[in-house]
């Protein structure tokens, strides 16, 4: 008997909902397929209906996880960008306590992987620099870079507080890059008054 279509879809979010969260606080070889389908309270059997294989799964998780981030940035509205640079490079997001951005805690995770999951990852970096670009002020010439760095600014600030065991260090260093963010925004906000 063939389930409904809307518990389908309510079952696959489930186990999307729980992949993006395990991989993104674990990686991928230390998720089995029991753990993620236990944390998503269905039985290994119901995986199977939905996805072939772990790095279909893998891969679906980093889609769902940008999704879910990007309609986060859009419901901030006009001062987005400043909500997310202090939300972002926050504690309680280095620490996966809240939003756990794919692209900051799978940086080095993806490396390790397939071509096709780097491939994955490498389109979500590009859609979330292009967000950023279009969001930012200033001459349009000058946005490309900006929106460059304020990525790598967020990303690299989130993926390298992870790693680090001083709390006191990574917590100066999240600062620092908040700092620098917002720096960059400012940067903008100055570009265009003098273009205007």
């Amino acid at each position: 008997m063939a389930w409904p279509l809307d518990q389908r879809v309510q079952t696959r979010q489930r186990i999307l909902d729980s992949a993006a969260r395990l991989f993104a606080l674990r990686g991928f070889d230390a998720v089995g397929l029991d753990d993620l389908m236990a944390d998503a309270g269905l039985t290994r059997g119901a995986f199977y209906h939905h996805f072939r294989t772990k790095t279909e799964v893998y891969d679906q998780a980093i889609a769902h996880a940008a999704q879910v981030g990007s309609a986060r940035l859009d419901s901030l509205g006009g001062s987005g960008l400043g909500q997310l640079v202090e939300h972002y490079l926050s504690r309680e997001h280095a620490e996966g306590d809240s939003l756990r951005c794919p692209l900051a805690f799978l940086a080095a995770d993806v490396t390790h992987r397939e071509a096709a999951i780097r491939g994955s990852y490498t389109r979500f970096f590009a859609r979330f620099v292009s967000r950023l670009e279009r969001d930012l002020s200033g001459p349009p010439a000058q946005r490309r870079a900006r929106a460059l760095q304020l990525t790598t600014t967020l990303i690299g600030g989130v993926a390298l507080a992870r790693a680090l065991d001083d709390e006191g260090l990574a917590e100066e260093l999240l600062a620092a890059c908040r700092q620098g963010g917002q720096g960059l925004l400012e940067e903008g906000d100055d570009l265009a008054a003098a273009a205007g």
